[in-house]
């Protein structure tokens, strides 16, 4: 398949999860020797909330003409504060020099009940504290096995633009949608290029149907799932894949920088 070649940018993101603390996070940067990217491609990583002040600080120091690095959070409370024993508000998290926030990965959907509801309270919070809010959509391996792909994107999607509020905010940006398959999340298991091609072909067309097709054609839309340095180009080069969201490669320093060296000619 070709790829068009759209004017959104090229997201390489990294989730670590609950891994690399300070330390880990410090020799993580050290490590990090990313190729010269093209001006249309970013980097994001969202490191654990305690380990954002030491990235931070090493972004810092980094040489003249290394590729900016952006940061975000891997989850936040729709409260800005209040007795909310361990959580963590849009607002400090953008104090703490935080650009975006992920909200409603699978794992966050999974492993603790969150809804659909929750999804919408937390994109509010992002907007109102000046973050980017980075919202993970995706089906199970059931409801995909149901042929339930179309209704669950369109459910999860429509929780978030369905609000008036929201609806203008999404719309006028920044927003960035991520296609996680849950069957794909920490199983090995990786949605082919055609696979993830179908999934954001849906999402493109139903933003465009809620939003108008200026406004859905300019939201960036990720992968997510099993992403490796072997299948990124591939990954990358098909229709509607606008960049990657990265688990369990991006923990390692050589591996995160080949995919984002996948990303300078992904179709080759």
């Amino acid at each position: 398949m070709t790829k068009s070649a759209p004017a959104r940018p090229i997201l390489i993101a990294g989730n670590w999860k609950m891994n690399h603390g300070p330390a880990e996070t410090r020799a993580f940067f050290r490590d990090l020797r990313v190729p010269e990217l093209p001006s249309g491609v970013q980097l994001l990583l969202f490191p654990p909330a305690l380990s954002l002040a030491a990235a931070r600080s090493e972004l810092e120091q980094r040489p003249e003409g290394f590729p900016p690095v952006s940061l975000g959070v891997q989850n936040i409370h729709w409260e800005p504060a209040g007795a909310l024993t361990g959580e963590l508000s849009a607002e400090m998290a953008r104090s703490a020099g935080a650009s975006h926030a992920l909200v409603g990965h699978s794992e966050r959907r999974q492993l603790f009940g969150e809804s659909d509801e929750d999804t919408v309270r937390k994109v509010a919070a992002t907007y109102r504290a000046g973050l980017i809010p980075v919202l993970c959509v995706g089906e199970t391996l059931e409801e995909r096995r149901k042929g339930s792909l179309a209704r669950v994107l369109h459910r999860q999607l429509d929780a978030v633009i369905g609000p008036e509020g929201l609806r203008t905010e999404i719309a006028t940006g920044p927003f960035v949608l991520a296609y996680e398959p849950v069957w794909a999340i920490g199983t090995g298991e990786t949605a082919t290029p055609d696979d993830a091609a179908e999934a954001h072909g849906l999402l493109r067309a139903h933003l465009g149907e809620r939003l108008g097709r200026t406004a859905g054609d300019g939201i960036p839309i990720l992968y997510g799932g099993s992403v490796k340095p072997k299948n990124a180009r591939e990954l990358l080069a098909a229709p509607e894949v606008d960049g990657v969201l990265v688990g369990g490669a991006s923990l390692e320093a050589e591996s995160f920088a080949q995919i984002a060296a996948a990303s300078v000619s992904p179709q080759g």
